[in-house]
């Protein structure tokens, strides 16, 4: 993004978000510009990954850090863009199950090599001994 005075930059937020919203005017003018370019060309933008399915990831990260400003922007973002109530749910429970197993793995110190090995070799079986048409481990895809 070229570099642009603080008017412009407010201007630029407000034609895209409809207002300039307070917290982002709290922003330090050193860092306004940087955090408005990666937020309109990355978070806001189409990217690899569906809008829909950054804001699911953003709200399991939300979950996971506790950030209930960053859950309720990344709820409404994803609902803005697609998002069922079941895909919200689905993403939040994932962001639990993976900080659970997280804590236990970091809280045992299990050996990352061993677990490196063993989660390749259950990828690799998983390819070899699951249909295609099943789309995870343990559950058949819904005809």
């Amino acid at each position: 993004m070229a570099t642009l005075s603080k008017t412009e930059l407010h201007r630029d937020i407000e034609q895209t978000l409809g207002q300039v919203p307070s917290w982002l005017r709290e922003i330090p003018d050193e860092a306004v510009s940087g955090f408005w370019g990666l937020m309109k060309e990355f978070h806001l933008a189409e990217t690899a990954i569906p809008n829909k399915y950054k804001e699911l990831i953003g709200l399991a990260v939300s979950g996971a850090t506790r950030c209930r400003y960053c859950a309720l922007f990344h709820t409404e973002a994803a609902k803005l863009f697609g998002a069922t109530d079941q895909e919200i749910a689905e993403a939040s429970l994932m962001g639990g199950v993976t900080m659970n197993v997280s804590t236990f793995l970091n809280a045992q110190q299990t050996d990352f090599d061993q677990f490196r090995k063993e989660t390749r070799q259950v990828v690799e079986y998983v390819k070899k001994h699951v249909p295609p048409t099943t789309t995870r481990p343990g559950r058949t895809a819904h005809a």
